[in-house]
Formats: C-alpha cells, structure tokens, sequence
C-alpha cells in the first residue's frame, strides 16, 4: 500500500477513536439490525481447520467439498475481526450433498465434514467471545431427493431438479415440521439469528408464524431473508437498491441517478453488490475491462455509507471473480495483497464508531455524471461521502448552511482538508475515481488533538517497524531450526 494511503488510514483509526469516540466501539447489547454489518461466507470455502474430516475433499476441483470447516472459521476469526464485521452468516451447515450445504439430507444433523456439534458450539463461543454474533441459513425447498424425511415418507414432497425436491408448502404438517426445525436449532445452538432461503412459494402469514416462534424462544435473535418478503423480517433483500449500487460503480462516468432509491425508501433492506448465489461484482468490472481494487473502492465507500443492512459476501476483500456457481466459491486465498483488506476494515471501524455515519439522515446533495456527494447527520455530526466515479477531476461546492457555522471538513481516508472560503462555500475537490469522507469539525485554528494524534501515529510506526523486525528475526531462528 502507497504511504500516502497507509498514512490516510492510520490517521483515521487513531484520531477517531482518540478525539471523536473515546467509549470505544458500540456494545453488541445495544446494536439493532440497522447497526450491523454482516460477512457471509460458505464453510467448505472458507479455512480448512481440521484435516480429519476431509473425507471427500478434492481441492482441485471447484465442485467438490474443498476443506472449509468450523474449526476452520474459528482459527480465522481475525481476519473477519480485523475488518470490523459485527455479524458472521454461516450459509447452510446442515449434512448435505454439496460443498454448498443446498441439499440438505437432514435438518437435525450437521454436514461430518464441516464437524461436529461441539464443535459448531466450540466455534460459536470463540466468536461470542469477539463481540461478533452468529446466524446460520434454513433452507426451506430445494433439498436433497435423499432426505431424511422423504426416505421415510414422512412429509408430502414435490420432485424439483436435478436431484432436489420442494416440500408441499400448503400442507399443515409441513408447516409445524418446518418451524419446530427452525426453533430447534437456533434454541439449541444458541444462535443469534436465523436466514431463511427458498421461501419464495410459503404463504406470507406463515413465514410470520416462524418468525414470532424464534422471537419466542429468543427475542434478540435476528430473522432475516435472502429474498424480496412482505414478511416481517428483520432485514430483507432490497434488489432494487443492490442493482442501483452495482450498475453505479461498475465503470466511471456512468450517470448514478438509481441512488436516489436510498433517499426515497429507507425500510430495514439488507443492502449488497453481490451474493453468493449469483455473479460476483467483480466479474461485473472485468465484464467492463475495469481495474477491480480502483472500482472496489469506490463501490465500497459508498456500501458502507448508505442506509441498511451492509451484507459482504466472503472473497470480496480480495475481488474474487466467477459468473456463477462454483466459480464464484473459489477457496478463500489469504495469502494475498491487503490494500482493500485494511480499506474495507476501515470503512467498517469509522461506520462501528459513529451512529451518524451508520444510521442518521442520508441526503444526496449532488449526483450529477458520476460524481456524487451525500450528506450523513444528526444532531451530534455531520458526515460527507464524496464520490468521483468520473474520468476527470470534479469539485462541488458546499455552502456553508449544510454544513455550519465556525467548521471544517477533515478528510478521513486520505487526509483531506476543506476551510469555508471567503464567499461561504466548501469546496470539495477530488481526483478521478477515488473517494475522500469528510468529518464536519469545529476549526479552531491550531489543532491539539491532530497534534496528539501526530505523536501516536509516529510511536505506531516504530511500534510497527519493530514488530517486522522481530518477525524476520523469528523467520530466521525457524529456517535455521529446520
């Protein structure tokens, strides 16, 4: 990563948390829906933790089972930390057929390859104990033909394809089986909320049925779907706002006016680029014959700071590719470059730290051939996102009665700093394709705690370069020891 860039970011972390948030990062007692952010991973694609439980792992073959297990996640869980997800959505861990966990076989057992329950439990404690919450998905139809409960012909089913069956969603007995299935494991495993997939033919009134019996048994317990409902969930699929992003970001110069969605409907939408079933964003943007990290970034800056649910899928943080499945479920590669790794960490941390940024007013103030600026406030901060999603330099000219009296705008990712001008405006002006956010402080001319702030960024620095320097001096001990 560039200096300039590093430097950019560190000033971030330190000065908000030392000037701006001195509590520290909001408890998960006191977070809603609204306030989370969520990876989603897949377990086979995710850390192979415990090499006991391959028993049909062919990593050379995407669509085979490659490994990933909840051992796996557990010994991973700094990367997931380190990027400030508050909420890991497991996919499906049901035994299964498929790397994926599609084909369920039975709703009561966990897939041996992924592990067992206590280890499931083992993994769910060592997350709690990071202040992240965990949910898992209940896939409701397209279930393995080889199911417990159609080998016993225990519940009415519907032949699908290749190889699946949809249970007869009308019929009462499969109804109550369902929902005592969905209590059940999220009471037992103390899980903290449930997704339910492939809903799309059961009845509105009983989808709400399954909700309040979660609610029942845990009231804190997030329910949440991967598609558009008129149930009351907790959070669902938005996909017109998911198309306004992706089509917004894809290639610079492209008019962004889809955006306004998020000013026109501001419902509890879980909000993404891309999801695991379908094509990665990143596919989109080589599609577009566009450099990823520069797109990512845009695209990200503004996923962070609009209104909802924020939902990255796992790979995101290294652009992985893919039209559809498995391409898109490549194994998860950390052997890679950070850049958008720490990016991505430190839109999550800014929007962990303030309410403001995560939840106030959302105000476009302009969005005119790529170029946007949106305003977040309250009336404790004032927040401004700009985005120059074009191939020139822009600017945009702010007056004064957005942002207040006696203020300056303070750049957070690359240390940018805006003074009203003598005519009262703020001018804001960005090169091509990048994106600065602003903080709106009081300029009081000389700054104590940038100065602070100054003085810790140089002891971290030496802090940093001495971690390297016992690194290699333990590197070196090890390949002389071999």
């Amino acid at each position: 990563m560039r200096v300039k860039k590093w430097f950019g970011l560190v000033v971030t972390s330190l000065l908000l948390v030392s000037t701006l948030y001195p509590a520290g990062v909001f408890a998960k007692a006191d977070r809603t829906i609204e306030d989370e952010s969520i990876y989603d991973l897949l377990v086979d694609r995710y850390n192979n933790g415990d090499g006991l439980n391959d028993y049909n792992v062919n990593t050379q073959d995407l669509s085979a089972f490659n490994g990933g297990d909840f051992t796996g996640i557990g010994t991973r869980l700094e990367h997931i930390a380190g990027m400030g997800f508050t909420v890991i959505s497991l996919g499906p861990v049901f035994s299964t057929e498929t790397y994926d966990g599609s084909k369920v076989l039975d709703y009561t057992k966990f897939e041996p390859q992924f592990g067992t329950d206590k280890e499931f439990s083992k993994m769910i404690k060592d997350v709690h104990e990071r202040d992240i919450s965990v949910i898992a998905d209940f896939p409701f139809a397209g279930v393995s033909a080889n199911h417990v409960w159609a080998q016993e012909g225990k519940f009415k089913a519907i032949p699908a394809t290749d190889g699946t069956i949809d249970w007869d969603y009308s019929d009462v007995a499969v109804q109550q089986a369902l929902k005592e299935a969905v209590v059940d494991f999220v009471e037992t495993y103390k899980l903290d909320g449930i997704r339910l997939t492939k809903i799309e033919k059961f009845d509105t009134a009983f989808i709400n049925e399954v909700i309040e019996a979660v609610k029942a048994v845990n009231p804190e317990a997030y329910v949440l779907t991967n598609e558009v409902s008129d149930a009351k969930f907790d959070g669902a699929l938005n996909m017109d706002k998911m198309n306004a992003l992706r089509t917004s970001f894809v290639t610079p110069d492209v008019d962004a006016a889809a955006l306004s969605l998020f000013t026109e409907n501001t419902d509890n939408g879980l909000v993404q680029f891309d999801d695991l079933t379908g094509p990665r964003y990143t596919y989109d943007i080589v599609e577009a014959r566009m450099f990823p990290p520069t797109r990512w970034k845009l695209a990200a800056t503004a996923l962070f700071s609009m209104p909802g649910t924020l939902i990255v899928p796992y790979g995101t943080e290294i652009a992985v590719n893919g039209k559809a499945a498995p391409e898109n479920h490549q194994l998860m590669n950390y052997k890679i470059d950070q850049e958008l790794v720490e990016y991505i960490g430190s839109l999550n941390k800014l929007r962990n730290m303030s309410e403001t940024f995560r939840s106030g007013d959302f105000e476009i103030l302009y969005n005119e051939g790529g170029f946007s600026v949106f305003k977040r406030s309250s009336d404790k901060e004032i927040w401004i996102i700009a985005l120059n999603n074009t191939t020139q330099t822009s600017n945009f000219a702010i007056p004064k009665e957005v942002i207040g009296d006696n203020k300056k705008l303070r750049g957070v990712l690359d240390n940018d700093l805006v003074r009203e001008s003598k005519d009262g405006m703020f001018r804001v002006v960005l090169e091509r394709e990048v994106a600065e956010i602003y903080i709106a402080d009081e300029d009081t001319g000389f700054n104590v705690p940038y100065l602070i702030t100054s003085i810790l960024i140089y002891t971290t620095f030496l802090s940093f370069l001495f971690l390297v320097w016992r690194r290699g001096k333990q590197g070196r001990k090890e390949d002389i020891a071999k």
